[in-house]
């Protein structure tokens, strides 16, 4: 299992993924899921992948290899024009590899399954952020959906969305995103450190951060405390609950039993 997060912003973008990767409890490892190319001034892309480990780094070996191919008739990340053609690139390479594996790993326990989170910009068009399925497909993210998720979603989703909206600013994002997996890692042990995270500002095409935090950290686990601390605030703070102040008899939930005099 795993969880990737994209989030963008009028201001920029977040991309964020954990770096644990599992065949059964036994047998966890360590695997770096976000993939960058980036050429200053002309593009910036993140990848970050989730699904069946080998099938994503093929994806990323595909990709990679196209890119530094000599014959640039080849559509590649680097000549794209745009990153609607990203995505479809990342989904031809998908689909490239179900045609050549899929049939083998079908009735295995891990059959192929690879999707990916696509976010940059190439110069000359705005941010866009793009979430591929294992079927080769994609939708892309917009004002009213401004943050994707993959793997493990379920635990990060109710710290994001009532926060996260466009006009949020790139700092608070962060903030964001990290406590989503900070909840996430809590709830689901096939989550875990390090933690990835980059930002891109708008137009600015390069990474204005790009960080791992390792196991540890001060800074993220000061963040988590405090998070605690503040929901536990928040719950003590809270009303009490109705029924309890109208302290109840024993028999007034009870039904009539007798009929009133007409």
């Amino acid at each position: 299992m795993t969880y990737c997060v994209g989030v963008l912003l009028n201001d920029g973008i977040v991309l964020a993924c954990d770096s644990r990767t599992h065949a059964g409890v036994d047998n966890f490892a360590t695997f770096c899921k976000m993939t960058v190319f980036e050429r200053a001034g002309d593009r910036v892309i993140v990848l970050l992948s989730s699904g069946n480990l080998a099938g994503t780094q093929a994806v990323i070996s595909v990709l990679k290899q196209r890119g530094d191919a000599a014959d640039q008739t080849v559509a590649s990340i680097w000549n794209a024009r745009t990153m609607f053609d990203v995505a479809v690139i990342v989904s031809d390479a998908v689909r490239d590899i179900e045609r050549r594996d899929g049939k083998h790993l079908a009735g295995s326990a891990s059959p192929f399954n690879a999707s990916f989170i696509i976010g940059g910009q190439i110069n000359g068009e705005p941010l866009r952020l793009f979430r591929t399925f294992a079927e080769g497909n994609f939708i892309e993210a917009g004002t009213d959906t401004p943050y994707f998720q993959t793997g493990e979603a379920k635990y990060g989703r109710p710290i994001i969305d009532p926060v996260i909206t466009p006009a949020i600013n790139l700092g608070d994002a962060m903030k964001c995103v990290l406590v989503s997996f900070d909840c996430t890692m809590r709830s689901n042990l096939s989550v875990g450190m390090p933690i990835d995270l980059v930002c891109c500002e708008r137009d600015s095409l390069r990474l204005a951060v790009r960080h791992r935090f390792e196991q540890g950290d001060a800074y993220f686990n000061a963040l988590s405390r405090e998070w605690r601390e503040g929901v536990r605030g928040v719950f003590r703070s809270l009303p009490a609950v109705p029924l309890l102040q109208a302290r109840a008899t024993p028999d007034m939930f009870l039904p009539e039993l007798i009929p009133s005099e007409s």
